[in-house]
């Protein structure tokens, strides 16, 4: 259970404070509402670019890492599709130096054509290096373009083509940063030992006098239809065996069937007991590798099936496998046993997650961004509430052939 307390600033910061009493340590986490799937189709790998401009420095403090290695500090972000996170642990003691470093930091950058250039090459190298440059890399690409008709979730975080990036002109990248990184479009999350009056106090003296920045209007995203028929793509490339690569659209983040998704991907693949190890891989011998797992966007994310076929197994016997294992979740009624062991584990995760004061401060953030803080103490809760018949009703009802896509690669002969 996460206790918190939540307070909004004028100029529109939303702040939700924890009070660990048995940490030594202070969590700071500021999440940005803006991920890949608020760039333009023609101007994407944005929100990833600004995760590396954050930590060029500002005309106040040049070097960002500086001043938070010397308070004994470290601090690091990522960037998803639906938003980006920058966060900084500190000694309790010396947590309003990570909130002098975000404030001045979030309306304050120095861009400058040097920095911009520079990043524009990490960012441009990082994509080679992760997509072009080795086995099965454009699959990201590939199956989102494939799954994804309308809705913004059709390219990876790290953006459509490298192009986008080098391209970006100084006045786009400007536009986009007064647009986004403010403090009406950020949300605060602190973990710590500290009293929350304390740190309202603290935050309200270093963010308070920040402009609010320009008022997004209702950022409505458009919604991705049900997959009619049966999509299916077959790629011919060096790579070192083949694999297929099964796709189905799932619901959004906090409807009853993204809980449904999660919990029959764990039963699939959840360690080395899942029915795919032990049925598919270890004794079967289809797959050298395979797996389950959902993409976790806000919005309509992906359930994904996939596996790196043995040798000597055909593309044919090796889609069969897979549905084989939903359909036995389907005919052969999941045990108790099975199911709970399941639903240990995501109460475990959850439970050991809360120790954590940075897990804390993220959760803090997170839950904010999707309007439901209910779901904060509460998604045990859902997990524990889903049965055996539930999951077999989900997958006849939204995991068909019908609607599917499949990304096959041929190893090149």
């Amino acid at each position: 259970m996460i206790d918190y307390k939540e307070h909004q600033l004028s100029n529109g910061l939303r702040v939700l404070v924890n009070q660990d009493e048995c940490s030594a340590m202070a969590a700071v986490s500021i999440l940005y509402e803006v991920g890949s799937r608020d760039e333009q189709p023609a101007h994407t790998g944005f929100a990833h670019l600004f995760e590396h401009l954050m930590f060029r420095g500002t005309q106040a403090e040049p070097d960002f890492d500086g001043p938070i290695q010397e308070v004994c500090g470290e601090n690091n972000a990522f960037t998803t599709a639906d938003y980006t996170n920058y966060y900084i642990t500190t000694p309790k003691d010396n947590f309003e130096t990570a909130l002098y470093m975000e404030a001045d930091r979030m309306t304050g950058l120095n861009i400058t054509p040097e920095v911009l250039a520079l990043e524009k090459s990490v960012v441009i190298e990082e994509y080679n290096q992760r997509f072009l440059n080795r086995p099965y890399g454009e699959q990201w690409h590939l199956l989102r373009d494939m799954v994804y008709q309308s809705a913004p979730y059709r390219w990876p975080v790290i953006g459509l083509t490298p192009d986008h990036i080098r391209n970006a002109s100084m006045e786009e990248v400007r536009s986009f940063y007064g647009q986004f990184y403010n403090p009406s479009n950020a949300i605060l999350g602190i973990s710590s030992a500290l009293p929350s009056e304390r740190v309202f106090e603290a935050v309200e003296r270093y963010f308070g006098h920040l402009e609010a920045g320009p008022q997004l209007s209702a950022r409505s995203y458009a919604v991705e239809g049900a997959i009619e028929s049966p999509r299916r793509r077959v790629v011919e490339a060096d790579v070192p065996a083949d694999q297929i690569t099964i796709a189905f659209l799932m619901e959004e983040r906090g409807q009853r069937g993204y809980y449904v998704c999660d919990l029959l991907t764990d039963l699939l693949a959840g360690g080395e007991s899942a029915r795919i190890f032990q049925r598919l891989v270890k004794q079967q011998r289809l797959f050298s590798a395979a797996n389950a797992y959902i993409t976790g966007e806000r919005g309509q994310g992906m359930l994904i099936l996939t596996g790196q076929i043995s040798p000597g197994v055909s593309i044919e016997q090796a889609e069969e496998a897979l549905y084989g294992e939903l359909e036995r979740l389907v005919n052969e009624t999941v045990g108790e046993y099975e199911l709970q062991k399941v639903q240990n584990k995501f109460e475990a995760n959850i439970t050991f997650g809360e120790l954590n004061v940075m897990n804390k401060a993220m959760n803090l953030c997170y839950y904010r961004m999707l309007g439901d803080m209910s779901l904060l103490n509460g998604e045990t809760a859902i997990y524990r509430s889903i049965s055996a018949q539930e999951i077999a009703d989900y997958i006849s009802s939204h995991l068909s052939r019908q609607q599917s896509a499949t990304l096959i690669y041929r190893r090149k002969q």
